[in-house]
């Protein structure tokens, strides 16, 4: 009984993949965006209550912009692959958070929060582009969902043989991904992850017409102040420079193209 419960897992588990329509990454996909961003909006409101939200900034008004840029970007590529449906739920909303901390992030369903920070090292809307591009990238790739359905495959084997996954699974997951609190946007993404959002983001900001090829003057940047408390944690579970720079320069031939055919270029 045992082998065959090994095996019906093992079926199941290979059947369950998800792919990045940006990249061409596949990942193991248990749980969808979809059943997290129940959790995901939940603990964003705790987050914004429990931090200080900062409006009505130049600052502010900069994230916002370059927010709707990505959404714009997302969307539209979404729509011409004809995978619109992968977005629908998303409630974007892009919110400035007074905090040392050197950090971004994007929970499933597209909230986002930036730290200020990081501010200082992204030094203006490009840069900014650069890393809310990167967290989106972790959101509209899944790896959030990515993370959970690892957890439930190594924790729940019966659950998800028997198809009995409840939305307290989905929250236990979820909850240890974003813990609320100082430390909610530091997630421990494996470096192929990392590597994925780099490329994703890359596309996507060039897309919203900012120039990709200014993503490795950010990362020189984000490397530089890497001895600081904040940027080290930032960077912690990030790909090594020189694997995050060559894969960059990799992907620029394709981001460039979407940057001279983005209507926003010039913007």
């Amino acid at each position: 009984m045992k082998k065959i419960i090994l095996t019906v897992t093992t079926a199941l588990v290979l059947a369950a993949c998800a792919t990045n329509p940006v990249t061409g990454r596949k990942s193991l996909s248990l749980v969808s965006n979809a059943e997290l961003m129940p959790t995901a909006f939940t603990q964003y409101s705790k987050v914004l209550k429990e931090g200080k939200v900062i409006t009505g900034t130049t600052d502010a008004k900069m994230i916002q912009t370059v927010g709707d840029r990505l959404k714009y970007a997302a969307d539209k590529y979404y729509a011409e692959k004809g995978l619109s449906a992968q977005l629908q739920g998303y409630q974007w909303q892009f919110t400035l958070l007074q905090s040392n901390e050197v950090n971004a992030w994007c929970m499933p369903g597209g909230k986002v929060a930036v730290y200020s920070g990081i501010l200082p090292i992204t030094k203006d809307a490009t840069g900014l582009a650069v890393v809310l591009g990167h967290e989106i990238g972790h959101a509209l790739a899944g790896h959030s969902a990515e993370q959970a359905s690892q957890q439930m495959a190594a924790q729940g084997i019966g659950q998800i043989v028997g198809g009995s996954l409840s939305n307290s699974n989905y929250a236990a997951a979820f909850e240890k991904l974003y813990p609320v609190g100082a430390q909610v946007g530091l997630l421990n993404y494996s470096r192929k992850m990392e590597l994925d959002a780099d490329v994703t983001g890359l596309y996507l900001m060039a897309m919203a017409g900012y120039d990709p090829s200014q993503a490795i003057p950010f990362w020189e940047r984000m490397s530089a102040k890497g001895g600081s408390a904040g940027a080290a944690e930032f960077l912690s579970t990030h790909p090594s420079d020189a694997t995050r720079i060559s894969t960059i320069k990799q992907a620029l031939p394709t981001a460039i193209a979407y940057y001279n055919a983005s209507p926003y270029k010039g913007k």
